[in-house]
């Protein structure tokens, strides 16, 4: 039983990840940790990531912050910001490579035309691939 725990203890986990839209207004997420219990705490949460990463120039490479005791990587594409959020005893490496191939994934499903207008028509195929990158946080 101890090495069970230890093993998910040691195991990598992703606490949250939002595709939002240029005002911050969600365009596909998932949360995969009850730390945000209500629908309010998680847009609350939604919000203060992306007022505070809004102003940042993430569009070349991710960037990473921390925000309430939480590692966030993210990074933006025309219309749409890509975040993946841990906690901040996370690795930096393993959540950025989480949110690249997020991101590179979506790029890919919607062949080359990232912008807010293909994510929400091909929304069932960005969710779906949420839930391969990501399996239970």
């Amino acid at each position: 039983m101890n090495a069970v725990k230890f093993e998910m203890e040691a195991c990598p986990s992703v606490k949250n990840i939002l595709l939002l839209d240029s005002d911050g207004k969600r365009v596909a997420v998932k949360y995969f940790s009850d730390d945000w219990p209500t629908n309010a705490a998680k847009e609350a949460f939604e919000r203060v990531v992306f007022t505070k990463t809004q102003k940042t120039n993430a569009r070349t490479e991710a960037e990473i912050a921390m925000f309430e005791n939480y590692i966030v990587v993210y990074k933006f594409v025309q219309d749409l910001h890509f975040f993946v959020t841990g906690g901040d005893d996370e690795n930096e490496l393993i959540l950025a490579t989480v949110l690249t191939a997020f991101f590179d994934s979506v790029g890919t499903l919607l062949r080359g035309n990232v912008d807010k207008r293909e994510a929400l028509e091909n929304l069932d195929l960005i969710l779906l691939c949420i839930d391969e990158i990501v399996d239970g946080g």
